[in-house]
């Protein structure tokens, strides 16, 4: 059995791996804050969680609960979005311009008066 769960812990540490290394290369590769601060907050948040989840396994077969690793995680998955959301909002207010293009429907049409 234990076999069994070091082989699961390994496969979601390579997947937690993964999506961190997307969020890392979203935040070098994309253009501008906006883009930036979407990239890392949702995959490092499931990255770290992953390995978290990695480390709950391991910590069953040791006969520990893992609460200090559930702890951790519903930390992270709190603050990680409230953060990106106040970061956002600052920029917002600080009138960061972004290169998103502008989908046709948003943009009003011109009146002739």
């Amino acid at each position: 059995m234990t076999v069994l769960i070091e082989w699961t812990a390994a496969a979601v540490i390579v997947i937690a791996s993964f999506f961190l290394l997307v969020g890392a290369l979203g935040l070098l590769r994309l253009p501008d804050f906006y883009m930036r601060l979407h990239a890392p907050t949702k995959a490092s948040t499931l990255g770290v969680g992953g390995m978290l989840i990695a480390s709950m396994l391991v910590a069953a077969t040791q006969g520990r609960a893992g609460v200090p690793e559930l702890l951790i995680t519903l930390f992270v998955f709190v603050t990680a979005p409230v953060s990106a959301n106040l970061m956002s909002q600052a920029a917002l207010h600080l009138k960061l311009p972004s290169r998103a293009p502008v989908p046709e429907d948003a943009v009003p049409e011109r009146r002739a008066d």
